[in-house]
């Protein structure tokens, strides 16, 4: 659900209503959010998400009176989803130390369906962006799917904004590399075989990046 001046004009009107009592106004967000929220975690878990949809949400209650406003409450939100995720890995996890910038999904949760051969452009999609670091995927799917901003992707993955570019650079070199690997099919790689890395602009990353939601609508 890419956001849009007047549906962060209304957030931000519901979320000042909410903070001041009123109920309704927060079960509006998360109505809203509900679907988006959901989607991040299918994405990066193998098992139903519902849990983690609903500790994110209960995270957003907890820390409402800390949020002031300097960015958008769906940006807020994905902040708080992806602490959640990290927690939820981090349990998992004997003595919880996860490396989210090198261990993907494909790493910390794998699932018997990855033996399988994939036969959609669905499917061998999901399964390259799980095989990438879970911020790296992170990264990418707010940027091209969710649409997030540069200042909003800084934000949510904690980083220098100025940082933002080299790192969805960087996964988007790692997503073409995953998708040869599985031999994807030609429409996915859209012109990216053959390029060495660092070998195409970012408008071309980023234009190939933009094609592929059509693939995995998120």
């Amino acid at each position: 659900m890419p956001s849009a001046p007047g549906v962060e004009s209304e957030d931000a009107a519901l979320y000042e209503a909410w903070r001041g009592g009123d109920r309704r106004a927060g079960e509006a967000l998360f109505e809203r959010y509900f679907d988006p929220i959901y989607r991040f975690f299918e994405s990066k878990t193998h098992a139903d998400p519902s849990d983690l949809v609903q500790r994110t949400f209960l995270g957003c209650v907890e820390a409402k009176e800390r949020f002031r406003g300097a960015s958008s409450f769906r940006t807020f939100l994905y902040a708080i989803a992806r602490h959640e995720l990290f927690a939820h890995y981090r349990a998992r996890k004997a003595g919880g130390q996860v490396d989210f910038g090198v261990s993907s999904v494909a790493d910390l949760a794998p699932s018997p369906s990855t033996l399988l051969r994939r036969q959609s452009d669905r499917e061998v999609l999901v399964a390259a962006l799980q095989s990438l670091p879970v911020d790296l995927q992170i990264a990418l799917e707010l940027r091209f799917w969710q649409e997030l901003s540069g200042p909003d992707l800084a934000l949510v993955l904690e980083i220098p904004e100025g940082t933002v570019r080299s790192r969805l650079r960087r996964a988007l070199e790692a997503l073409r590399e995953a998708l040869i690997a599985q031999e994807a099919a030609p429409r996915l790689l859209g012109g990216m075989v053959g390029v060495g890395p660092g070998g195409a602009s970012d408008a071309d990353l980023e234009a190939w990046a933009s094609r592929l939601r059509g693939a995995l609508p998120l």
